[in-house]
């Protein structure tokens, strides 16, 4: 029942449909005779929709997420037992239509994986992540997607793990606990993209995975990011919509006890 609040309230909440749903109020209120009230929601909508398409405002938002945690310094001295790569990043239901893995943002996680099998050859490689549908659907897994990916990448298929049932972080994080069955201190590379990363570190030690050390990927912004270049308005609000995701799904994880600090430290 979260997964589902969670992802029908967000259609609400997205800043970039909410804008649009406050413009077509606005003009429905100038319809029905509510002209100034109407005229005051038109506008108070198309400011914030300028403020988060073409400013630095989803920099602003995104970059304290992106810098709470980085690769580690000396990647040389780890010695991990396994790599954990979160879901988000396959489509599923268009890689069942159409038979082959299609990848959406946040496919890094993938190469990094990869790269981090050759780095680590005795690490076991953990793939979390069901379908993407809301409700109950007949899609392809994303980890079994994501898998047969991986073998293609020359990553050994008796290596990996897959994790199949999960839909949202915390069931990564509970899931793929009673999956593995990790040791205590065990040392696990958690791989996912670095604005989601605070979320996911909060929720997996809350879960009881002691040992997880952050491997973050899929960056948004630079360190210097040009607070006003470049940037096109898809972009600022694709940008807005996801660091405002983060900031409510870390407040909600933390309020409903699925994570252990409303923004996890290193």
């Amino acid at each position: 029942m979260f997964y589902v609040l969670s992802k029908l309230g967000f259609l609400f909440l997205r800043p970039s449909n909410a804008f649009v749903l406050a413009l077509l109020l606005g003009v429905g209120l100038r319809l029905l005779g509510w002209r100034r009230r109407g005229a005051e929601l038109i506008g108070i909508a198309l400011t914030l929709l300028v403020i988060c398409a073409w400013t630095g405002v989803p920099t602003l938002l995104l970059r304290p997420l992106e810098q709470r945690f980085s690769v580690p310094a000396d990647p040389d001295r780890l010695a991990p037992a396994g790599i954990l790569v979160l879901g988000g990043v396959v489509d599923t239901g268009l890689s069942t239509e159409r038979g082959s893995a299609e990848l959406v943002d946040g496919a890094e996680r993938l190469i990094a994986t990869a790269e981090l099998a050759r780095r680590y050859p005795g690490a076991r490689i953990v793939l979390s992540g069901g379908s993407n549908g809301v409700f109950a659907n007949d899609e392809r897994a994303e980890s079994a997607i994501a898998r047969d990916l991986l073998v293609e990448f020359g990553v050994s298929a008796e290596r990996i793990t897959i994790e199949d049932r999960s839909r949202n972080t915390r069931e990564n994080a509970i899931y793929s606990f009673s999956t593995v069955e990790p040791k205590p201190r065990e040392q696990w590379l958690l791989v996912t993209s670095a604005f989601h990363m605070p979320r996911a570190i909060g929720t997996f030690r809350a879960a009881g995975w002691s040992g997880v050390v952050a491997w973050p990927v899929d960056y948004r912004n630079g360190a210097a990011t040009d607070w006003l270049g470049g940037r096109t308005a898809a972009e600022g609000l694709t940008m807005t919509d996801m660091a405002v995701r983060e900031w409510i799904g870390l407040a909600a994880y933390r309020f409903a006890g699925y994570s252990d600090a409303l923004l996890p430290r290193p």
